[in-house]
């Protein structure tokens, strides 16, 4: 099922999530729904708390890396589920990648990240791993895992910036975008 995505401006997208246990109520039907939205959406990441749900899960499946004009051969396959990861070492240079974010359509603006990580996580059948990741696949782990966080890369960018698309911001938790996925915007009208 396709879940309606959040936009930026909804608060949930401001919370840090809650961890959860393996009693959570139709987990698996979740995450089936969470990758079918995300798919639905031509994501690569989708996390909890963008569709709605302060819970520290989110997906990936970073197979579009691998395909196209600069494949990353590392991203072929790369397709997991995260429960209540723990980022515990970010290391290695900073490097600067256009992201964008299905919270917040129609921008991408380049972010600076450390380019590896360490991570421990749960999957969808309550297995524990550790996770040494690097390049684009720690990008997309970091920006996945800030929203579990509270944290958006519009966070990221400098002052300035931000300032500079305060408007379009304001115009997506209005519903003023064109996107061609479900979406619930904070501040939209009803009519």
């Amino acid at each position: 099922m396709i879940l309606p995505i959040v936009a930026y401006g909804d608060p949930v997208l401001r919370k840090k999530a809650e961890e959860i246990d393996e009693n959570y109520p139709k987990l698996d039907k979740l995450i089936s729904n969470m990758y079918d939205t995300m798919y639905e959406a031509r994501g690569v990441g989708l996390a909890a708390p963008q569709v709605g749900l302060s819970i520290r899960l989110f997906i990936v499946d970073a197979t579009p890396f691998a395909e196209g004009d600069d494949p990353e051969p590392s991203a072929e396959g790369f397709k997991r589920v995260f429960i209540n990861p723990i980022i515990f070492e970010e290391t290695g240079e900073e490097w600067p990648f256009e992201e964008g974010c299905l919270s917040i359509p129609n921008i991408r603006e380049e972010i600076k990240r450390k380019s590896e990580l360490k991570i421990e996580y749960y999957d969808e059948n309550w297995d524990l791993y550790e996770e040494a990741l690097d390049g684009v696949l720690a990008r997309v782990v970091q920006h996945e895992y800030d929203h579990i966080e509270g944290v958006l890369f519009t966070d990221k960018l400098s002052p300035i910036r931000r300032t500079l698309l305060k408007g379009k911001l304001e115009d997506i938790s209005k519903g003023n975008v064109d996107v061609s996925y479900k979406m619930k915007f904070p501040k939209q009208k009803r009519r």
